[in-house]
C-alpha cells in the first residue's frame, strides 16, 4: 500500500486529484477488505455522477484494476485515476468513515482536508468521527469552521459530548439550536441516562412537543437501565394509554424490566401479545424473553422458548446459556456452551464470560482452561471481559501465575480487572503481591474504588501487615472519592484481631459511624478464638445473637473456644441449643476435579468406588509422617473421647482423604489442586505441609499454595538449629521476613520491563523492611563464607544476583 503511494506522488503526469482518486481505491481494498463486488459497484456511481452515464468499457476494467490493487500491482492500476476528472463527495465520505472505523484519524482529517468541495454529510461524518476517536477539541474546532450547520450537525455535537461526559457543555449547546427536531431530543434524553442524570431526563421527556414511539422507547429503557424498573413499566402503561402503538424495541425493553421486577404475571401477558403480533421469532424478543423466565425461576419456559425456533444469532443462546447460570445449573450451562460450537454459533465476550463463570463456580480449573484455549483461537485473548473472568477463575483455583499471565496480556484493563488480581493475590496470602499491582494501578492513573481498598485490606489481614493495613485504612478515611462501608471496617477488625489488638478492635467496633452487622462481630470472635480470649467471646457472640439469633457460625466458634478451653459441659450446652433450634452446622467438605468430573469426600467418607485404594494411602503416609516425627495436635479434635480417637478423627479429615485420591489418580508431578469449603484446621494445614515434602509435590489447598520449596527451607532451619543452638528461633525469624523481602522483589517487574515500585506505595512495600534485611543480608553471608556454610540468600529460592535491581533474578 504505502509502495503504492509513494510511486504515485512521484509521478508528474498526473494531477493531485488523480492521486488522491488512487488513496481512496487502495484504503477500500486493502485496508478495508471491500469484496471486489463493493469496489465495483462504487466506482460505477462516480463514474455515473461524473460523466452522467454508465459508459459499458469503463466497467470493463474495474475489476481487473481491483484484482491489481489487491495484488500490488501499482502499474497496472495506475491507468484507472485517469478516467475521473476530481473525486466524488458521496464516494470520499464512505472512505471517510470507513478511516474512523478503523481508528485513523489523521488519514481521515488528511483526506476531509484535500477535497476541494464539501457538503453537510461530510461536514457532520468528520465530526461524529472526532468524537469517536476520542478528539473533542478537533470536533469543536469543525463545529466552529462549518460554513452551514444544520440540525444534524448540532446534534451530532450534542450527542458526542454526551457520550464523552460533557453534560453541562452539551446542555448549553442544545439551549443554543435554532432548531430542534425529535432526534435531537431523543439524543439529549440518552445522554441524560447515561451520565446517570436520571430525573434530567425524565423532565425533558415531559417538556418534549411530540413524542414518538422511540421517544417513549427510550425514555422506558434508561429507566430500567437506571434501576426504574417498575416506573418503566408505568410509563410503558402511559404509552399505550396515549395510544402509541409499540415496536418489536420497545416490547424488548418492557420485557427485560419484568425480568428485572420479577413481574411473571405481566411478562407472561407481554409474552402472548407478541406471539399474536408475530414478534416472537425476532431475537430482540427471543432473548429478552429467555432471559425473563431465567430470572422468574422458570428454567423450563427458557428452553420452550429457546427451542420454538432454530437460532443462529449468539445473543440468543448465550441468554440460555446465561439463564442456567442464574439458575445455578452450571453442568447445563457448559453444555449449551459446547453445542454452539457444534451448532456453528461462534461465542462471544459475553458468552465465554458467562462460561469462564460456571466454571468458577464449579472450580473447574480444566474446562476453564479448554474454554481459555477456544478463547485465543477466536482472538479474545486480549478481550477485557473475557480476561477478567479467567482472572477470577485462575485465583481462585489458587493458580495466581496464571492470572498474572492473564492480566498482563489485556489490551485495555479496566478497574474490575485491576481489582480481581488484587482480591485474588489477597485470598492467598500474597499481600505485597496486591500492594504491589496497586501500586501499578496508581502509575495508570486508574481510580480505586471500594472493592479496592477491601482487597487491599483483606491482602493486609492475610499476611499479618498491621502497619501497612492501618495505612490503607486511615488513607481511605480521608479519601472522599469512596464512602467507608461495612466491609472495609470488617476488614479492619480482622487485621486487628489476627495481630492480637483485640481490645483495638473492640474500640473501633464501638466507634464505627454505622451500626456493626454480624459480618464484624464474626471477624471480632474468630480473632477472640485464635487468641483464646474466652470472656470477651462470649460478650461478642451475645451481640451476634442479638443480632441474628440463629448464627451458626456463631455458635460453632463459640462451641469451639470452649473445646479449646476444655470445657465440656459448655460445648454440651451449645451444641444442645443448636439442635433446639435445629440449627445445623454446615458439613466440611473437599474435593478434587480430574478430568472434567468431581469427586467428593466429607470426613471418614466411605462412599466413594475407590475408598479402598484411597485408605491404603492414607495409611502409608501416615507411617510416612510419624518418620518425620509427626505428632497429631489433639486440640483440633473438637470432641471429648479418648486421645487414641482424636487421632483416628485428625487421621480421616476430608482434605487429606482428598490428597491421598488425587495422588493415586493424578499423573506423577502434577500440581495437586484440592478445594475445601471450610477453614483447614491448624494440624492439616501443617500434615500437608510435610506431605508435599514427602511426595515431592506442589499442592494448593483451598487456594493456599503448600509449596515444595519449604523442604529446603526447613534445612537451612535445622542446619542453624545444629550450628548455633538457641540462635535458631531468631534465625528462623529472620528467614522469614527475609522470604518476604524475596516475595516482593519477585513481584516486582510480573507485568512489563518497566520498574514497579511508583512512589505512591514505594514506603508501603519496600522501605520499612528492605534496607534492614539487606544489610542482614551482607553481614549473614560474610559470617557464613568465614564459617565455610554454604547458606542460600534466599531459603527455597533463587538467589538475586544485583540487591539495586528488583527484577535481576536468575
Amino acid at each position: 500500500m504505502t509502495s503504492i503511494m509513494c510511486y504515485t506522488e512521484n509521478l508528474t503526469k498526473r494531477n493531485a486529484w488523480s492521486n488522491l482518486q488512487l488513496r481512496i481505491e487502495c484504503a477500500m481494498i486493502k485496508k478495508f477488505k471491500v469484496s471486489q463486488r463493493s469496489f465495483y459497484i462504487s466506482c460505477t456511481i462516480l463514474h455515473t455522477k461524473v460523466t452522467g452515464s454508465v459508459n459499458q468499457s469503463t466497467l470493463a476494467y474495474i475489476p481487473i484494476t481491483s484484482d491489481h490493487l489487491k495484488n500490488q500491482k501499482e502499474n497496472d492500476a495506475l491507468v484507472f485515476p485517469n478516467k475521473f476528472s476530481y473525486p466524488d463527495v458521496y464516494y470520499c465520505t464512505k472512505t471517510i468513515q470507513r478511516y474512523v472505523r478503523n481508528n485513523q484519524p489523521d488519514d481521515a482529517l488528511k483526506l476531509f482536508d484535500e477535497m476541494p468541495t464539501r457538503d453537510a454529510v461530510m461536514w457532520n461524518s468528520m465530526i461524529k468521527g472526532c468524537f469517536d476517536c476520542g478528539k473533542l477539541d478537533m470536533a469543536f474546532k469543525l463545529f466552529d469552521e462549518m460554513p452551514e450547520r444544520n440540525v444534524v450537525s448540532w446534534t451530532t455535537m450534542v450527542s458526542g459530548l454526551l457520550i464523552h461526559g460533557r453534560t453541562e457543555v452539551a446542555e448549553e449547546l442544545f439551549t443554543k439550536m435554532p432548531l430542534k427536531d425529535e432526534a435531537a431530543w431523543n439524543s439529549m434524553i440518552y445522554g441524560y441516562f447515561i451520565n446517570g442524570k436520571v430525573e434530567e431526563a425524565v423532565r425533558l421527556f415531559h417538556e418534549m412537543p411530540s413524542r414518538s414511539v422511540i421517544s417513549w422507547t427510550s425514555m422506558i429503557s434508561g429507566l430500567d437501565q437506571a434501576g426504574k424498573s417498575n416506573e418503566a413499566l408505568f410509563l410503558f402503561k402511559q404509552m399505550l394509554f396515549c395510544g402509541i402503538q409499540p415496536t418489536s424495541m420497545t416490547y424488548s425493553s418492557v420485557i427485560t424490566a419484568c425480568a428485572n421486577v420479577r413481574d411473571l404475571q405481566l411478562g407472561l401477558k407481554i409474552h402472548g401479545h407478541v406471539m399474536k403480533l408475530g414478534y416472537v421469532s425476532d431475537t430482540y424478543i427471543t432473548a429478552p424473553l429467555i432471559t425473563f423466565y431465567a430470572h422468574c425461576k422458570d428454567i423450563d419456559s427458557c428452553c420452550k422458548v429457546f427451542y420454538e425456533k432454530m437460532h443462529t444469532s449468539v445473543v440468543v443462546w448465550t441468554s440460555l446459556l446465561t439463564g442456567y447460570i442464574l439458575n445455578c445449573k452450571h453442568e447445563k450451562a457448559l453444555e449449551i456452551f459446547s453445542y454452539m460450537f457444534k451448532s456453528n454459533v461462534l461465542p462471544n465476550q459475553s458468552s465465554f464470560t458467562s462460561a469462564l463463570n460456571s466454571c468458577c463456580e464449579l472450580e473447574a480449573l480444566d474446562r476453564g482452561k479448554e474454554i481459555n484455549g477456544a478463547a485465543v483461537k477466536l482472538g479474545l485473548e486480549n478481550d477485557v471481559f473475557v480476561g477478567n473472568s479467567l482472572i477470577v477463575l485462575y485465583t481462585k483455583c489458587g493458580n495466581i501465575n496464571d492470572g498474572l499471565s492473564i492480566f498482563k496480556v489485556i489490551a485495555e484493563k479496566n478497574i474490575v480487572s485491576w481489582n480481581s488480581m488484587i482480591v485474588g493475590c489477597a485470598q492467598h496470602g500474597y499481600g505485597k503481591w496486591a500492594l504491589i499491582i496497586f501500586s501499578q494501578m496508581i502509575r495508570y492513573e486508574v481510580s480505586p474504588d471500594d472493592i479496592t481498598f477491601t482487597g487491599l485490606l483483606s491482602a493486609c489481614s492475610r499476611s499479618g501487615m498491621l502497619n501497612k493495613g492501618r495505612c490503607i485504612f486511615n488513607f481511605l478515611l480521608n479519601y472522599k472519592s469512596v464512602k467507608v462501608k461495612l466491609e472495609h471496617y470488617a476488614c479492619m477488625v480482622d487485621i486487628l484481631g489476627r495481630n492480637g489488638r483485640l481490645n483495638e478492635a473492640v474500640e473501633l467496633v464501638r466507634n464505627m459511624p454505622m451500626e456493626s452487622n454480624t459480618s464484624i462481630w464474626l471477624a471480632l470472635l474468630s480473632a477472640c478464638k485464635m487468641h483464646s480470649n474466652l470472656k470477651l467471646a462470649e460478650r461478642v457472640a451475645e451481640a451476634i445473637f442479638n443480632i441474628d439469633p440463629n448464627c451458626s457460625a456463631a455458635y460453632t466458634l463459640l462451641s469451639n473456644l470452649y473445646v479449646f478451653a476444655g470445657r465440656w459441659k459448655d460445648v454440651s450446652r451449645i451444641r444442645g441449643m443448636m439442635k433446639n433450634k435445629q440449627i445445623m452446622k454446615q458439613p466440611g467438605l473437599s474435593w478434587v476435579n480430574l478430568k472434567g468430573l468431581r469427586h467428593e469426600f466429607r470426613s471418614g467418607d466411605k462412599c466413594h468406588p475407590m475408598t479402598t485404594e484411597i485408605y491404603e494411602k492414607l495409611e502409608w503416609i501416615q507411617k510416612k509422617l510419624k518418620e518425620f516425627g509427626y505428632v497429631p495436635d489433639q486440640m483440633f479434635a473438637l470432641h471429648d473421647v479418648e486421645d487414641e480417637q482424636k487421632e483416628s478423627l485428625l487421621l480421616y479429615h476430608s482434605e487429606r482423604l482428598a490428597i491421598c485420591f488425587a495422588l493415586i489418580c493424578s499423573v506423577e508431578g502434577s500440581i495437586i489442586t484440592v478445594m475445601k469449603n471450610l477453614r483447614v484446621c491448624g494440624d492439616c494445614h501443617s500434615v500437608i505441609k510435610l506431605i508435599a515434602k514427602i511426595v515431592e509435590r506442589e499442592i494448593v489447598l483451598s487456594g493456599k499454595k503448600i509449596e515444595r520449596s519449604l523442604k529446603s527451607y526447613y534445612t537451612v532451619k535445622e542446619r542453624c538449629a545444629y550450628k548455633r543452638g538457641m540462635k535458631a528461633r531468631i534465625i528462623s525469624k529472620k528467614f522469614e521476613k527475609l522470604c518476604d523481602a524475596s516475595d516482593v522483589l519477585q513481584a516486582g517487574n510480573i507485568f512489563t520491563g518497566q520498574s514497579a515500585w511508583p512512589d505512591v506505595l514505594y514506603h508501603l512495600t519496600r522501605v520499612d523492611r528492605l534496607e534492614g534485611m539487606m544489610r542482614w543480608m551482607t553481614e549473614r553471608m560474610a559470617a557464613s563464607a568465614s564459617a565455610g556454610m554454604d547458606v542460600p540468600v534466599f531459603p527455597g529460592r533463587r538467589h538475586h544476583q544485583d540487591p539495586q535491581d528488583p527484577g535481576g533474578h536468575a
